[in-house]
């Protein structure tokens, strides 16, 4: 099989480990930025070139499309998917995901548990908004955040408000949550592929602060999930329509909730604290459906 890897830096853990995890199983593996493809569009066909050179039969693509590069990143996803390149992550997946708003509101629809949130857009709301949200502590994070940056902790509904009016004067967009205060720093984070859990940590927040991203200096360590953690990690994904997924969980009082769907999750934080093989995972997933993949697209006339 013949795959490629849409990746801004071929010398990062996530990258590196799928391409070894690839061709240790046999597989042809390049590494494409994807700001360096460019696409022809025509109703006779699409074409995809890379440094001035075709891009053709690709059997599969694995994207890692970073928050900056959202709409041309997924424009170059959409154009592998038009030309009938397999991808457990296709472009309107990564796009619903990127989108927090839109992403809790496609979870809530089906149910399934988060933290209750609030947006809105007029100042002269903001009473009444916050009012809807309950009492403080509140959570404000910013839409297109990423790794715990703009996301603060408002204790007091003054600070609240004060937040909310800075990120206005930004124009920022921004919602706000309830703080589940059981979770006491904790949250886990579920790699989801193929529709299955393969591996899970919980990291905790270090001292003084709430967010538990490693990259903020959480700690993590391998952690067992409950069936009812497993079942809406991996219906939080499918909801999402991702074949790979991060999938962030809260413990709360009234069961487990859905923080985020990461659709690009970083390798190196889950396979060191579990020891697990993601890499090999989502390799191993390529395969099996890259194979019912070309299957239907023989069978259409």
């Amino acid at each position: 099989m013949k795959i490629a890897i849409l990746s801004r830096n071929s010398k990062l853990y996530s990258t590196q480990r799928l391409r070894e995890a690839a061709r240790e199983r046999g597989h042809s593996v390049r590494v494409l930025d994807p700001l360096r493809c460019y696409l022809r569009i025509e109703a006779n066909g699409f074409q995809l070139h890379y440094k001035g050179r075709d891009l053709t039969r690709f059997d599969a693509l694995i994207p890692r499309i970073g928050v900056s590069i959202t709409r041309y990143g997924c424009a170059v996803v959409r154009q592998f998917e038009m030309m009938r390149v397999f991808t457990p992550n296709p472009a309107d997946a990564i796009v619903r995901a990127r989108d927090k708003l839109h992403c809790l509101q496609l979870l809530a629809e089906q149910g399934i548990g988060l933290p209750v949130t609030v947006f809105g857009d007029n100042p002269d709301d903001t009473s009444d908004l916050l009012a809807m949200l309950g009492k403080p502590p509140h959570v404000i994070k910013l839409v297109e955040g990423s790794q715990g940056q703009g996301v603060v902790l408002a204790e007091k509904l003054s600070s609240a408000q004060s937040v909310i009016e800075a990120f206005r004067g930004l124009y920022a967009n921004f919602l706000v949550q309830e703080f589940i205060g059981e979770a006491k720093g904790g949250d886990m984070r579920c790699f989801v592929v193929g529709g299955k859990v393969v591996a899970a940590m919980r990291r905790q927040a270090r001292r003084g602060d709430f967010r538990s991203n490693l990259h903020r200096g959480g700690s993590a360590e391998a952690v067992t999930l409950s069936t009812a953690e497993v079942d809406v990690a991996v219906r939080a994904a499918a909801v999402m329509g991702l074949g790979i997924a991060g999938v962030d969980l809260l413990r709360s009082r009234r069961g487990p909730l859905v923080l985020e769907v990461n659709s690009s999750p970083g390798l190196e934080g889950i396979e060191k604290i579990t020891g697990v093989d993601v890499a090999g995972e989502i390799i191993k997933h390529l395969e099996r459906r890259q194979r019912q993949h070309q299957a239907r697209i023989q069978r259409k006339p």
